[in-house]
């Protein structure tokens, strides 16, 4: 497959050129890869009006993921969050999104941003912040309890966790409501390159978002807006402009040629590749089972320890295997994620099977009991409460407060209490239990 943007840069940085135009180090070498960092130049595209390389760049992109367009994002799975919301509220007089808890803090400020009403959806057996597994029974039951029609549902899968929803079901659920169902699928852009395809739009979503660099061989910021070929005619024809509207104007030229490098590597060899992969994340779990570790979640390239039960917290296996100079994806109280791609060589597998086998099992250690489908009154809606001034004060010190703007880090960013609920005791017993120790009320 052809690489016209890297093809551009490549042509341009080799041509002697005298750069009068930005950025201002105009190719000279600091950190190594300033000669292919460009600007929007005669002959580069433009990302957001693109009629050039970018167009048919993106128009491969399309064709590997079986959409209607797939969008570039040189600013992640954030920008693209935005505009699904924006796209989905767009002449809605009083738009409502329901989405399931989970949801990225990225959500919560686009719902501020476009000034939609959230309904959020519970799971019956709640785990942790990241999980949510509601089914499509849940999805159905929101959407007929609903006072009107959701302008879209939106669900975050896979999750940070590795837990993946029925899409499929869940999408039938909303086509048969006329609803638009929207994925933040940040951890899944592998997911259509599987045996059988997963993706949540071959699944039946209207849009969703992808972080190529999550699991993908692109550079950080690299993420795709994908619009089903199924999606409402607004979807397509407005998501550049709405992808626009809250992106930088000056999109990263290195991003773009990964991202663009990227569709040469998946119509390559990357499914048998995938495929040897999960064949060693496969062997790798079976050998953490038999050891008598306890793993959650189902998802291909995803490993996730429940640490408490082989008598840890997740934080001591990761400075545990950080002793080993193995770095994790993630770590909390509870569970221990480790993220693989085919990047990750088989000596990589054999370190981290090293790193496992010299850990002792130890006595279980109870986990702690939190209300995580405690339903919190509402005192503000999502947009007063983000943008009204607001102070930072100790988490014991928030009950009874009113959540400003959501205060979480990431990973994994998705927050406990939502801008404009009331903060309760509960709420600030799970504040605590993830090590929010701070948190920003309404003054």
């Amino acid at each position: 497959m052809k690489t016209p943007i890297a093809d551009f840069v490549k042509s341009y940085q080799e041509s002697d050129a005298v750069r009068l135009h930005m950025p201002g180090h105009k190719g000279k070498a600091f950190l190594g890869m300033e000669k292919s960092d460009i600007t929007e130049i005669d002959g580069a595209d433009v990302l957001y009006s693109p009629d050039g390389i970018i167009e048919e760049s993106e128009n491969n992109a399309s064709s590997l993921f079986g959409t209607r367009h797939t969008f570039y994002s040189t600013e992640g799975s954030s920008l693209c969050i935005r505009a699904m919301i924006f796209l989905a509220c767009q002449n809605e007089e009083t738009p409502l999104v329901l989405a399931a808890r989970n949801v990225h803090k990225a959500f919560v400020y686009a719902a501020a941003l476009c000034d939609c009403e959230v309904g959020w959806i519970y799971p019956e057996k709640p785990s942790h912040i990241c999980a949510c597994e509601i089914s499509a029974e849940d999805v159905k039951r929101a959407i007929e309890s609903s006072d009107r029609k959701p302008s879209a549902v939106y669900v975050t899968s896979p999750d940070y966790l590795g837990n993946l929803l029925d899409i499929k079901s869940i999408a039938l659920v909303c086509k048969e409501y006329g609803v638009p169902l929207l994925v933040d699928n940040a951890h899944g852009a592998y997911l259509g390159f599987l045996s059988e395809n997963q993706h949540p739009i071959k699944s039946g979503a209207s849009m969703c978002c992808d972080s190529a660099h999550k699991t993908l061989p692109v550079l950080t910021g690299g993420a795709y807006l994908h619009v089903s070929k199924n999606a409402p005619e607004s979807f397509y024809s407005n998501a550049r402009s709405a992808l626009s509207l809250f992106a930088s104007t000056s999109p990263s030229y290195l991003i773009l040629q990964s991202l663009d490098m990227c569709n040469a590597y998946l119509s390559d060899c990357y499914r048998d590749r995938l495929a040897e992969t999960i064949v060693r994340v496969d062997f790798l779990k079976d050998f953490l089972k038999e050891k008598g570790f306890c793993l959650m979640g189902k998802e291909k390239l995803k490993i996730t320890v429940d640490a408490l039960s082989y008598g840890y917290t997740g934080n001591e296996l990761y400075e545990i295997l950080k002793s080993e100079h193995i770095f994790c994806e993630f770590s909390d109280k509870d569970f221990l994620v480790m993220m693989f791609t085919p990047e990750n060589s088989a000596k990589n597998f054999e370190r981290i099977k090293s790193a496992f086998n010299s850990i002792q099992k130890k006595t279980p250690i109870e986990r702690e009991k939190l209300q995580l489908t405690e339903k919190p009154e509402r005192a503000l809606s999502i947009r007063k409460a983000v943008f009204s001034p607001a102070e930072t004060v100790d988490t014991e010190k928030a009950v009874g407060r009113i959540c400003a703007s959501v205060t979480v880090s990431c990973p994994p960013a998705v927050p406990i209490a939502i801008s404009g609920e009331i903060i309760t005791e509960e709420t600030m017993k799970s504040l605590k239990h993830y090590d929010i120790n701070k948190i920003e009320v309404i003054v």
